[in-house]
């Protein structure tokens, strides 16, 4: 086991975490980031990132993502690929245990992210980004004078679905049972329908995505026994959103109801010296730009917890 200690380490690599790298080895503050999957997080693998101030044009979260996780290694932060599974402190030290061993820090970030849980039908995940979206926020305004499905009875789902009629010129919501919005929502909704903006689909299963040319065409659907195609040019899911916390589970991190990891106003967890920010963090908007201030806020009250140990 290495006695090292490092100035901070950083669980995730997406651009809540890259932003945080950027600003603490720019000011010589050991810096490494370990992620077990893609560095970008989600952002990388979103086809076009429309609403991030600076590109008028929009830019691919890839190439987003690569030129942040540039611009951190240009100012010398380490970048592992590493699974972190538990986290404890030990009089003040942080430990890490990553594919098996134990990792020490003086602090830690988690900016670990979180996943929309999936419906797990066919075309689902092979065509994210490509007509298959989870944030009607970030990706709505693709869809102007278009048709499209949101997939979901709650209140998310409506309030997307509301939302998104801003934009599409008309919404299909297919729901498994049926619509278990709010009451204010539910109001809301019966107007868009009565305005022939939004037509529900109760009792619906979605069976498939389907694509034409590698672009989302139409959804297989299926509701009393019958089974047909709707034609539409994306769908919305929304089931939920799932925090990447489980490795922070009886650590004594304070977590909400949900999952997602509390902290305070400095963004500083119920443990001194580890910090959250991001997607992953109780109250976050689940943006790229609120991620990236995140990251920036949390590195400058590291550096200050740094400097005062």
């Amino acid at each position: 086991m290495s006695k090292e200690i490092h100035d901070l380490i950083i669980i995730g690599a997406g651009p809540s975490a890259l932003t945080a790298a950027i600003y603490t080895a720019r000011e010589d503050i050991e810096t490494v980031l370990y992620e077990k999957a893609v560095v970008g997080g989600m952002a990388a693998i979103t086809d076009k990132i429309d609403n991030y101030p600076g590109f008028p044009d929009g830019i691919d979260g890839f190439e987003l993502t690569d030129r942040m996780q540039k611009q951190a290694e240009k100012f010398g932060t380490k970048i592992e690929v590493g699974e972190v599974t538990a986290l404890r402190d030990e009089n003040g030290i942080k430990i890490l245990i990553v594919d098996n061993k134990e990792i020490r820090a003086k602090a830690v970030l988690i900016s670990t992210g979180s996943d929309y849980n999936k419906i797990g039908v066919p075309g689902e995940v092979e065509y994210y980004g490509r007509g298959v979206h989870y944030c009607a926020t970030c990706d709505g305004a693709f869809y102007r004078g278009k048709e499209i499905a949101v997939i979901g009875g709650g209140n998310s789902a409506v309030q997307e679905a509301i939302y998104l009629t801003r934009f599409a010129k008309h919404i299909h919501l297919l729901v498994r049972s049926t619509v278990k919005a709010s009451d204010v929502l539910q109001k809301e909704l019966q107007q868009m329908i009565n305005e022939g903006k939004i037509m529900v689909h109760a009792g619906t299963t979605t069976d498939e995505i389907v694509a034409t040319d590698n672009k989302v065409s139409s959804v297989k659907v299926t509701k009393d026994g019958k089974t047909n195609l709707i034609e539409i040019n994306g769908v919305f899911i929304f089931a939920g959103l799932k925090p990447n916390t489980q490795f922070l589970v009886g650590s004594g991190i304070e977590l909400d109801e949900i999952g997602f990891v509390k902290t305070d106003c400095n963004l500083q967890t119920n443990f001194p010296g580890v910090y959250c920010s991001g997607d992953v963090r109780s109250g976050s908007t689940m943006q790229v730009a609120s991620a990236v201030g995140e990251g920036a806020t949390a590195a400058l009250n590291i550096r200050e917890y740094l400097s005062n140990l």
